[in-house]
């Protein structure tokens, strides 16, 4: 499986921005959150969590799309794949059948910014998931038989995930037309020109440019010893050498000067709208004042008009006056590419065109320029964070997700500790500033879905994939 960050997340399937993801917990829940970093580079970061004899193991490797070129895209998430298909010890499909015999669970997924591999156990069986992870951090073989099926199960992926979806097909779309030289218009599983001509030497090739230890973050969250993981962590991946990694580049998208648009026509039951605004994220030296508060305030906003029931666009276009069918906002405030949009999605109503839908949430929009946010909205939205982390404090997955992606990314898990009372701090002034500033037209690109007849008899061209 990829998982979600595969694919752009978009209104239902959205996952919450990272304001309702960060969890407004006191400081103290991440008081036993300790970090160490090996002799070879390989950073080592775990969570002590008693209340069930569980844990969760994940690597982190800083390698996804974003480091991809033109010709190879979908690399990274090819060697996904090939990291299942055996190293001298494991022979090819045996790894998912160990973790299976010892009662665990386990997958991988590839997005822009990472690729991520994780078992969850009983915590006697940490040993066994760490020695296999090391082993094929080391020791992955890659034979051209093995890749010549997992390629086509690949391609096979793209056509059920982008072929046979036509939301799909507009996102890549408005992907590709907002960036237009970031690696971000990239399709994380690759294009399928790309997957038909890759061979198993791109893998090999990726696999030894940064499958190395000083290229990755190992995460365990659960019921374990700090100062036992170390040992663990030292007995397993300490022996593999790290090597130099290719150097990376600086890479910015330049200032949009003027609207962008896209129609895509594809087989379809309903229109679908999906407009993006660039907008800044987190830094880790902000240089002015306005770096270090907008990102807080672009996630507050999109609380103001997405996130619930009561929220502005789903009280007003779907409550109110039926105009969509759904509609939402969402913005992620981080990102190693340092670059982010900021979204606003929907579905017209049965009668009603994707040109009116457009209208009526730039409508809203230009409300919240004139007149910012109420205090009930903002308590609203902040009460959201704590709520979610009700919900989200008793997952030892999601806690080990939010260390991985924010190490990985290069923000450190410290700003789980500061973000909670940054976003608390926001106000409505703060809001309208950054409506004011990039929810601008000049700022705007639009991709729509002009839905096509539906073939009763077609099938889909694709099928899902399990390792």
């Amino acid at each position: 499986m990829i998982g979600k960050s595969l694919n752009r997340k978009k209104l239902n399937n959205k996952s919450r921005f990272l304001a309702f993801l960060v969890i407004a917990m006191p400081l103290l829940a991440w008081a036993d959150i300790q970090e160490f970093k090996l002799d070879n580079g390989m950073k080592v970061v775990v969570q002590e969590d008693h209340r069930a004899p569980v844990v969760v193991s994940q690597v982190w490797y800083r390698a996804g799309a974003l480091d991809e070129v033109n010709g190879k895209t979908g690399v990274a998430h090819v060697l996904e794949h090939m990291m299942f298909k055996g190293t001298k010890k494991v022979p090819a499909g045996q790894f998912s059948r160990i973790i299976a015999a010892a009662g665990g669970k386990e997958n991988a997924f590839t997005g822009m910014d990472y690729t991520c591999y994780f078992q969850q156990l009983e915590k006697s069986k940490l040993p066994l998931a760490l020695e296999l992870e090391a082993d094929r951090m080391a020791n992955l073989q890659i034979t051209d038989e093995e890749f010549a099926k997992e390629i086509k199960v690949v391609m096979e992926e793209r056509r059920w995930r982008t072929e046979d979806k036509p939301q799909s097909k507009v996102n890549e779309q408005f992907q590709a037309m907002a960036f237009t030289e970031h690696p971000y218009a990239r399709p994380v599983v690759g294009f399928m020109n790309d997957l038909e001509n890759m061979t198993a030497e791109d893998a090999r090739e990726w696999y030894r440019n940064w499958y190395a230890p000083n290229n990755a973050t190992l995460v365990v969250v659960g019921d374990v010893s700090t100062q036992d993981v170390l040992k663990l962590a030292n007995k397993f991946f300490g022996s593999i050498k790290p090597h130099k990694l290719p150097e990376r580049k600086p890479q910015r998208e330049p200032a949009q000067v003027g609207e962008r648009r896209a129609i895509v026509k594809a087989p379809g039951k309903l229109p679908y709208l999906v407009m993006g605004f660039h907008v800044p994220t987190l830094q880790d030296k902000p240089s002015t004042p306005e770096d270090e508060w907008e990102p807080y305030a672009l996630d507050v906003l999109a609380g103001v008009l997405s996130g619930n029931d009561s929220a502005r666009l789903n009280q007003k276009l779907v409550r109110d006056n039926p105009i969509a069918v759904d509609v939402g906002a969402g913005y992620d405030s981080t990102s190693r590419g340092r670059e982010a949009l900021f979204e606003l999605v929907g579905t017209p109503s049965e009668g009603k065109t994707v040109a009116e839908l457009e209208q009526a949430i730039l409508e809203q929009v230009e409300k919240v320029k004139a007149e910012g946010a109420t205090q009930q909205e903002l308590d609203r939205v902040k009460a959201a964070v704590i709520a979610a982390d009700v919900y989200k404090r008793d997952s030892m997955f999601y806690q080990g997700m939010q260390v991985g992606q924010l190490e990985t990314m290069g923000y450190g898990w410290r700003l789980l500790k500061i973000y909670p009372e940054k976003l608390k701090a926001v106000t409505s002034e703060q809001i309208q500033a950054v409506a004011k500033k990039y929810l601008v037209k000049d700022n705007m690109t639009v991709a729509t879905l002009d839905p096509q007849t539906i073939d009763p008899n077609a099938k889909p061209v694709g099928r899902p994939h399990s390792h």
